[in-house]
């Protein structure tokens, strides 16, 4: 007792009330190893990701749990390479993540990744994700996917993006938790889970409130999850899965100049306040998960439905309206559904290990979009005169087939997936003409891969395929040039990815891999012009990815354990192209794009019950718009610091969290929107920011 209450001591002193001394605290084990994950995400069968021949990283609960506030996917991902995750303040557009260079042109949303949820895509067929809707509380882990093997997961050329919940597990309890911080944030939670052999179930509920770092940047989100799983028997199971998302009038404070920011960070445009900008979304899904083993082989099936309501107050200014398309009000009623069917067989006969998935992916939506005015004679930011009134259904219908054959000291991998994608578009507003239509993309995408294991601890490998990446719904919405039809001319950027990529285990308490790879995109989709509100795409030509990913864990002892996460991209424009009657220089360098990005961390755990952790985050600079003339977002490094304490008294459980951003008070641009027409490429960052919670959890 005298050793714990020499520990208890100091934190008693800093942290009063927490009841430290009242616990006794557990030893850490004598002995620690660095366990290897297992992954699904681009095999389909739970397999080590040390054993894949490409890039597949996972985050663990106990990583993104630690000290962490639960709101932001980012929370998660910035510890995995070749990923650029960004949050943007500004909850009416989401967080704005990049992989390998794809998806920083997305104004809002997530694009050029697959977002899926326990099954359910939270991307639309057309590849337009939502972050939002993954909820960190329930999440027992993340695995990102990129490269070559992420084609076998259809439009997705940056790879894919899988949260999974956990399963309600042991005697049943029930928690809540609190958190408060800068800048009026607040997040309240309650939840209860439990399980057995048998099934298990959580429910969770949260809401978290902010004013927003910029002025006019507030934002109240609730969100609920509820999930039951059964096992009727030793071969099945069996999942139903709930969620929801609220957002009620969360404000947009859209871009800034780089005048505006630099005069005052928290500053936003007038019009943002003339009109009122804001966005409110009513998201709810429904899912079922069902796998049955027969024999070796595995039946995979999973149905989902869901519907999405959006209403978006736009800052296009009152003159410019009547030569646009559309109006400034958004507003749309989304259903969506689909599923999966997925077979997984070993084939015995063969040598080694060989195993054959094959499947098929059915997705829809269908948005019943509607545009008007954002005045009213002389009031601006209201719902006026309708402008817009269609029906847009995207539909895809995907089959695929991938074989894994471990033989010896090689593994093989071979995927090929036919990618089909309809957009269809029913006019209902004709006074501006007819922009009905449809269009079909459809494409083969073959990869195969290929590891040696040099010895039992290291291994390399090399992949290639082809990739593609269908426009979205809100990029052919409007074509170049006044009034803006259905853009239906816009061709999908296809492109040939190869990596090369070593893992290695040195020891039983590191991890390192280590990927080059070289992506040459052709009609690579790029912002035409942005004017009055208004974004207009066109096919750039060619374009030249090629970049270093580095991650590395390490265990130095049971109290030390440190993380790495190194990426250096080269994404440069491979041939001259025109856009809105300029010339853009072949080299001139992708915008939202940084050259290089670095996450660090280093976490020490004394002993079980605390926790704490420096986080250092480099990146440089990036530039905005395609000329790469206009003001660059300069670079910029961070460092944040967190400590949690949790303390178990009976049937009782307390945690404490502190946790401190941006420690020295750093001024920077942390995201930007790329080709804004209006020059508001900037989005600052806040300064140092401070968050404080508490829990408490009854097991029963």
């Amino acid at each position: 007792m005298t050793h714990a209450f020499s520990w208890c001591r100091p934190f008693t002193a800093l942290l009063p009330g927490l009841g430290l001394c009242g616990v006794a605290w557990a030893q850490p084990p004598a002995s620690f190893t660095l366990l290897e994950p297992l992954v699904v995400t681009g095999s389909y069968a739970p397999s080590a990701s040390f054993d894949l021949p490409f890039s597949v990283d996972t985050v663990e609960r106990s990583q993104f749990a630690d000290g962490q506030l639960g709101v932001n996917l980012s929370e998660a991902l910035n510890r995995v390479p070749g990923l650029v995750v960004q949050n943007r303040q500004n909850y009416a557009q989401d967080l704005q993540i990049s992989s390998r260079g794809y998806g920083a042109r997305s104004a809002f949303g997530i694009r050029g990744l697959k977002l899926i949820s326990d099954g359910i895509p939270a991307s639309t067929p057309d590849g337009q994700g939502q972050a939002a809707t993954l909820n960190l509380d329930v999440a027992d882990r993340v695995e990102v996917l990129r490269g070559p093997a992420s084609a076998i997961y259809g439009s997705n050329a940056g790879g894919v993006i899988q949260m999974f919940s956990r399963d309600g597990s042991g005697p049943p309890k029930v928690g809540a938790a609190t958190t408060y911080g800068s800048d009026g944030f607040s997040k309240q939670r309650v939840y209860g889970e439990g399980g057995n052999d048998d099934a298990g179930f959580i429910v969770d509920a949260s809401r978290m409130d902010t004013d927003g770092y910029r002025d006019h940047s507030a934002a109240r989100r609730d969100q609920t999850f509820a999930k039951v799983h059964v096992n009727p028997d030793q071969d099945s199971r069996l999942a139903l899965i709930f969620s929801s998302l609220e957002q009620n009038g969360t404000q947009d404070p859209l871009g800034q100049t780089w005048q505006g920011y630099k005069d005052d960070p928290r500053s936003v445009s007038a019009n943002a306040l003339s009109y009122d900008t804001r966005k409110s979304i009513h998201h709810q899904q429904l899912g079922m998960n069902y796998e049955r083993a027969f024999g070796d082989a595995t039946l995979q099936f999973n149905l989902y439905g869901g519907k999405r309501s959006v209403i978006q107050y736009l800052s296009i200014p009152k003159g410019a309206l009547p030569n646009l398309r559309g109006g400034g009000v958004v507003d749309f009623d989304r259903e969506f559904h689909g599923g999966t069917l997925r077979w997984i067989q070993p084939i015995s006969a063969a040598p080694g290990d060989l195993k054959v998935t094959v499947g098929a992916d059915y997705d829809r939506s269908q948005d019943d979009r509607r545009g008007f005015q954002n005045f009213s004679g002389d009031t601006l930011g209201v719902k006026g005169e309708l402008r817009r009134d269609e029906i847009d259904t995207a539909t895809s219908l995907d089959p695929y087939v991938q074989a894994h054959w471990e033989i010896e000291h090689w593994t093989f991998e071979a995927g090929l997936r036919r990618s089909s994608l309809r957009m269809k578009v029913d006019d209902h507003y004709l006074d501006d003409g007819d922009s009905s239509g449809s269009r079909t993309y459809q494409r083969t995408l073959p990869s195969l891969a290929l590891m040696y294991a040099f010895t039992p601890e290291l291994q390399g490998y090399i992949s290639a395929g082809k990739a593609v990446e269908t426009p979205t719904q809100a990029e052919m919405a409007y074509a170049p040039g006044a009034g803006g039809a259905f853009n239906f001319g816009l061709s999908p950027a296809t492109s040939t990815q190869v990596e090369l990529g070593l893992k290695a285990r040195p020891d039983a308490n590191t991890r390192i891999n280590a990927a080059l790879f070289e992506i040459r995109t052709d009609d690579e989709v790029v912002v035409y012009a942005s004017e009055a509100g208004r974004t207009s795409y066109q096919n750039a030509g060619k374009t030249l990815r090629r970049g270093l990913e580095l991650s590395v864990q390490r265990e130095f002892s049971p109290q030390w354990q440190a993380n790495l996460a190194y990426t250096w991209l080269d994404a440069t424009y491979a041939q001259d192209f025109s856009k809105s009657g300029q010339t853009v220089d072949k080299g001139n360098q992708l915008p939202g794009v940084p050259r290089s990005s670095l996450f660090a961390e280093l976490v020490w755990t004394p002993r079980e019950g605390i926790s704490m952790g420096l986080e250092g985050q480099y990146r440089s600079k990036v530039y905005v718009e395609d000329s790469n003339q206009q003001h660059a977002a300069p670079a910029y490094t961070v460092f944040n610091w967190r400590t949690q304490f949790e303390q178990t008294l009976g049937p009782w459980t307390f945690r404490e969290l502190v946790r401190l951003d941006n420690l020295l008070d750093r001024q920077y641009v942390g995201s930007v929107i790329v080709g804004d027409g209006n020059g508001r490429y900037y989005e600052a960052a806040p300064g140092r920011s401070w968050y404080a919670g508490a829990g408490l959890e009854y097991q029963f």
